[in-house]
């Protein structure tokens, strides 16, 4: 009796140890596979990718993240964000996305800074132009337009163009500098509309830039052109002309008709 309760309590332990071990294998399969299946390969910067900068592979890395923290247009691949410029400053951790990114089609790389339907135009300055140093890729600008009035010294300025961003300043696209940079060229984006405006504008006098509040980006309302004055329609000539049948004969315009005389008193 005792050697048969002996062997049936040993195997009650092994059966228990079995079933708790396999118990806590298939529980540890379920969580590792529930969590594989929440997580999500995403591009993040390794490296701090400044404005206008060709990323690289060694800016960037895959790392998993949970599906719901990852933004729409994040990349799950290195292989596709190498060779493309980016547009914004990205910090290093930061979630590579396709909103801050533009593709270099060839060229130079501020070509493809370029918004589409704009065009860049480089504008000569000295330091008093270029708001004494303080001008720096990515800020926003007014150009001033000062030209002389006849044969007189007397000049006027009035503001041509408004709210345009600054996308380079002499060779530099960086926006990672806060000092003061005296510069000789300001590279503007803008529309064939307001470049053909600018141009016109240099040859006729000098031009001046104004620093804008980034946060200020209303532009004064353009005036309508005052209602084309309607003209009066012109008065037509009535000729009145004596018939010999005793009649008068009445021309208006180009119109005719007789009408009887009346008797004098």
């Amino acid at each position: 009796m005792h050697s048969r309760t002996l062997v049936l309590i040993v195997l009650s332990l092994v059966f228990g140890l079995g079933a708790a071990f396999l118990a806590n294998s298939w529980l540890s399969a379920r969580l590792n596979a529930s969590s594989d299946d929440n997580l999500q390969g995403v591009v993040v910067a390794t490296t701090q990718i400044p404005f206008g900068q060709m990323i690289d592979t060694q800016h960037v890395s895959v790392v998993r993240m949970p599906k719901e923290t990852v933004p729409d247009d994040a990349f799950d691949a290195s292989e596709k964000v190498v060779g493309k410029i980016a547009t914004f400053d990205i910090l290093r951790g930061d979630i590579v996305r396709g909103a801050r990114l533009a593709e270099h089609l060839g060229g130079s790389t501020l070509a493809s800074l370029i918004a589409p339907q704009m065009r860049a135009i480089s504008v000569r300055v000295d330091d008093v132009v270029g708001v004494a140093g303080f001008l720096l890729p990515g800020n926003r600008v007014d150009v001033l337009a000062t030209k002389k009035i006849g044969t007189s010294n007397e000049a006027e300025s009035k503001t041509i163009l408004e709210d345009l961003r600054v996308l380079a300043v002499d060779q530099t696209a960086g926006t990672d500098k806060t000092q003061p940079v005296v510069v000789r060229a300001v590279t503007l984006e803008m529309s064939s509309a307001e470049a053909e405006i600018l141009v016109k504008a240099q040859t006729e006098g000098k031009l001046q830039l104004a620093l804008r509040n980034p946060l200020d980006n209303q532009k004064k309302p353009v005036p309508e052109p005052p209602p084309a004055a309607v003209a009066a329609p012109a008065p037509v000539a009535t000729k009145r002309v004596m018939s010999s049948g005793g009649g008068v004969t009445v021309i208006r315009g180009t119109s005719t008709s007789v009408e009887p005389s009346k008797a004098r008193l």
